[in-house]
């Protein structure tokens, strides 16, 4: 998966994965506790040498972008750190809509410690961390033996697609032994250097393999604070034109990404065409809504809303927003 890629006569050693970049950074000068914890993140692209038989759409690639951070925090800060990143991956998963996962927590292999890095003290410690982190949060999880990676065990959150099919996105790794590694020290109050603790987190994982998944739990169908067309604008005949671009403005104002369908079309092919779309929201104006100062409002689901003044959609639109609905 490491090993140097042949590409047209020349070797190339391409970067699979962020941590080293970040250390260099944290020692790039002298810390004090005062500073701790660091938080650095990153959306990087790193690159695996996936056999060709293992490559699959979105969801298994040979380049991808992860949402990448590692924090470097006191000891005694450590427990605090595993709950915020925790909260964290629950809130942004829920945001997408996700609401079914399996959460593993990814140990050594009792069988076979020689192959992992650090003494039986650090690898009990940093298994215990997370454990007690998911304890307190009240999370149901698998003990997954001889998932731990060499250097850390770890906290894996599998998502659940439309088809019940399991999708390693998030992952929360507690690490004793890069910092003894790569000697990663803070200066301490009693004036002594003292180790640091590295936390390797990704929340949505890696991004093309999220946007799969998510695209797959949709149907297409994004949450409306998520949908790239968020309202689309449907005059009846092209005397609404006019005021179709009037709402099209107010919408804009308010930060609501809109489309004006003034295609010389029937009414019920671009209602048609907007619900293929996915687009949420359908705003259509005929004569009764110009002379009123309404938008006809239809769902993506075929509903009928009915008229609304523009304040009125605006006030749904923006909570659905806001609440990430």
């Amino acid at each position: 998966m490491y090993s140097p890629m042949d590409i047209e006569g020349v070797e190339y050693l391409i970067k699979p994965m962020n941590c080293p970049f970040h250390v260099q950074i944290y020692k790039s000068k002298n810390r004090s506790y005062k500073e701790l914890p660091i938080r650095y993140c990153e959306l990087g692209t790193v690159y695996r040498f996936e056999p060709s038989g293992t490559l699959h759409g979105l969801t298994r690639v040979r380049g991808f972008t992860q949402d990448d951070s590692h924090i470097f925090c006191q000891p005694e800060q450590l427990q605090e750190e595993i709950l915020g990143v925790l909260d964290l991956s629950f809130e942004m998963l829920t945001s997408f809509g996700f609401k079914k996962w399996e959460v593993d927590l990814s140990v050594r292999d009792p069988q076979n410690k020689e192959k992992y890095m650090g003494g039986e003290e650090i690898w009990k410690k940093a298994e215990e961390s997370l454990e007690k982190a998911l304890k307190k949060r009240a999370v149901k999880y698998r003990r997954a033996e001889g998932e731990a990676v060499f250097y850390g065990p770890k906290i894996d959150i599998k998502l659940l697609d439309a088809l019940n099919r399991a999708w390693q996105c998030t992952t929360i790794q507690v690490d004793f032994n890069f910092p003894e590694k790569f000697d990663l020290n803070f200066v301490g109050k009693n004036g002594q250097k003292q180790r640091v603790v590295m936390v390797h987190r990704t929340i949505l994982g890696a991004m093309e393999r999220f946007i799969g998944v998510l695209i797959e739990q949709c149907a297409g169908a994004f949450p409306v604070w998520l949908s790239p067309v968020q309202a689309a604008i449907i005059p009846i005949t092209d005397k609404q034109i006019k005021y179709g671009q009037e709402v099209k403005k107010e919408l804009e104002k308010q930060d609501i990404r809109v489309e004006l369908d003034d295609r010389s079309e029937t009414t019920s092919y671009k209602i048609r065409d907007a619900q293929l779309q996915k687009v949420p929201y359908m705003l259509v104006v005929g004569e009764k809504e110009v002379k009123a100062k309404k938008v006809a409002v239809r769902l993506r689901t075929g509903k009928d809303l009915g008229p609304m003044t523009l304040n009125q959609f605006l006030g749904r639109i923006k909570k659905e927003i806001e609440d990430k609905k």
